[in-house]
């Protein structure tokens, strides 16, 4: 989205799109005020009415007969959150009347809000930096408790504390460099920089151990279930889900495409998706089965490697992806073992044995050792910016102090476009594209 129009007024319905008992229409700008005065009659205008208050009133169209009645909440600049004047209707919830009171305010004067356009303008007054916006949007969509978390932590800002703190550590250690190389003659003190970008270095390596952890949280994570048939694939996605969603016989090759199910592990909403059983076949749809099963462990976020606990061990006639992440499993644990591998999980989707252990190892496979109550890196812009710096910082520590300088100011830029205080404009306009009217 371009960021021309945004002294307009601008007004968009900010709940979502259905029938509800309570809907909200946002006015934002420098005429929110005058529009409402047009358009809501009470006791008292609403320009005149102290910030953070509100009115009980009407809502009334061009001729004056009620659209609605309901409530004015009123913000003045920069108390608000788009740091303008705001006004909110909270009207019924049905489309017919949020639509109407919408237009009534675009008559008035303002203009319909492209998406993300009024958390875009609490980023250009400064209300918000950029890993704050991301956060909105996370909020909006968090579906698990785990993601909610992690949207409330980075609206708070604590994670532009984190990189503040070794934006402050580089800024320190460059200074001391420049007026070394720029006052030589007034003998500043050539000061130790290894101290300082080893803390930095290394508070930017936690930063990126909660990439991982903070995008599964947010967008999710697929795990393929993959082997040989009747390696209990299908009992295994049934067990962790508590209910038959997939199809168990015991004849080799009933799973010929791959299924899907969604279910939430460690707070992190999570797609199983059980594959064909992998072996050499003449069959030619089974064949395109097992060709989709190796594709699908090649794209997933964790593949689970099941074998046949009660069977004689044979290798899987495909070779997996290259780094794929993977957990051995070792199946059908309430029958007697005929093999053993301590680096397999025992599991019985029959009894629940060794499910708990799976679970664990899913959660620490996806989100590491990094703490619940720390905030996270959530999407790849952030993850991308941290490694810029992460590389500029370590070229730093063994550099002649001029070449050092360079690297250090580079970090600092990275830095800076992982908070948003200088980022290019189409980054910008890129996160905030993912927005829904109305926010």
């Amino acid at each position: 989205m371009t960021r021309t129009g945004l002294t307009d007024t601008i007004a968009a319905i900010a709940t979502a799109p259905g029938s509800a008992g309570v809907g909200i229409v946002r006015i934002s700008g420098e005429n929110a005020h005058t529009i409402a005065d047009q358009m809501f009659r009470a006791g008292r205008k609403p320009s005149r009415t102290p910030a953070g208050r509100f009115l009980f009133g009407q809502m009334t169209d061009a001729a004056d007969d009620m659209i609605d009645e309901g409530l004015c909440l009123v913000f003045h600049a920069p108390h608000s959150y788009t740091a303008e004047d705001v006004i909110e209707f909270q009207t019924h919830g049905s489309p017919a009347v949020l639509s109407r009171v919408l237009a009534r305010a675009l008559e008035l004067g303002a203009r319909p809000a492209r998406p993300g356009e009024f958390t875009l303008r609490a980023y250009t007054s400064g209300r918000l930096d950029l890993v704050q916006a991301e956060a909105v949007l996370e909020l909006v969509n968090a579906g698990t408790e785990t993601a909610r978390r992690q949207g409330t932590l980075g609206l708070s800002g604590a994670l532009g504390e984190q990189v503040g703190h070794i934006s402050t550590l580089v800024t320190r250690t460059l200074a001391a460099i420049q007026a070394m190389l720029d006052y030589p003659e007034e003998g500043v003190p050539d000061e130790d920089r290894a101290q300082p970008l080893a803390q930095a270095e290394a508070r930017l390596r936690h930063l990126l151990d909660t990439a991982r952890a903070g995008q599964a949280a947010t967008r999710g994570a697929k795990l393929a279930l993959i082997g040989k048939p009747n390696a209990g694939k299908s009992s295994l996605l049934n067990a962790l889900l508590g209910y038959e969603r997939s199809i168990v016989t015991a004849t080799p090759g009933t799973t010929r495409d791959y299924l899907e199910a969604a279910l939430e592990l460690a707070g992190v909403p999570v797609t199983l998706v059980d594959t064909a059983g992998i072996r050499d076949t003449a069959d030619t749809i089974e064949a395109a089965g097992v060709k989709q099963a190796v594709h699908l462990a090649g794209n997933a976020d964790l593949v689970l490697v099941l074998e046949d606990g009660s069977q004689a061990r044979e290798a899987l006639p495909v070779e997996l992806p290259e780094g794929a992440s993977i957990i051995r499993v070792q199946t059908k644990a309430d029958l007697p073992a005929a093999w053993t591998d301590l680096r397999a999980i025992r599991v019985s989707a029959v009894t629940g044995d060794g499910l708990p252990e799976l679970r664990a190892a899913i959660e620490h496979t996806l989100l590491g050792d990094v703490t619940r109550g720390e905030a996270w890196l959530t999407t790849e812009r952030q993850a991308d910016a941290a490694r810029r710096a992460l590389t500029h910082v370590q070229a730093a520590q063994s550099l002649p102090d001029d070449l050092a300088g360079y690297e250090l100011e580079e970090a600092l830029r990275a830095l800076a476009e992982l908070t948003g205080r200088d980022v290019q404009e189409d980054v910008v306009d890129a996160v905030f594209s993912n927005f829904c009217v109305g926010k």
